[in-house]
């Protein structure tokens, strides 16, 4: 065997283990299941002395960061490092049907299941509400 055809040898041998490893990447990400999670997209207002009335004109001389919540099931998951929120789920009818304090140590937050329908969810953060719709 030449020196020529042992090179080629050998880089066919690699090009095949690179591909057959490939594949074997490719079944392992297929093959984990991936959660149901989904974001829950929020709009931003700011809170004035009547209950959600905007002060000023609703602009921050800096952006807020609007939370990444993220809903599985009856579960909001939060991220890590989040600062306080309290969080309000209200009904159709404008009704307050669930509230608790979200501590910044916090992540989860299980809501109860006997909620089901489309319901709107309140974060409020000092003179900030966040608000959006779930679904359950």
């Amino acid at each position: 065997m030449t020196f020529f055809s042992h090179n080629f040898a050998v880089m066919l041998k690699l090009n095949i283990m690179k591909k057959l490893l490939m594949i074997m990447f490719g079944a392992f990400l297929l093959s984990t299941s991936v959660p149901a999670q989904e974001l829950i997209p929020f709009t931003v207002n700011v809170i004035g002395n009547n209950d959600y009335e905007p002060i000023g004109n609703g602009f921050p001389k800096t952006p807020i960061e609007v939370p990444k919540v993220y809903i599985d099931d009856y579960t909001l998951l939060f991220e890590t490092n989040h600062p306080e929120y309290i969080l309000n789920i209200k009904d159709e009818n404008n009704s307050v049907v669930y509230s608790t304090v979200v501590p910044s140590t916090q992540t989860q937050v299980t809501l109860p299941s006997t909620l089901s329908g489309n319901y709107e969810i309140h974060l409020v953060m000092g003179n900030w509400l966040f608000s959006g719709w779930i679904s359950l």
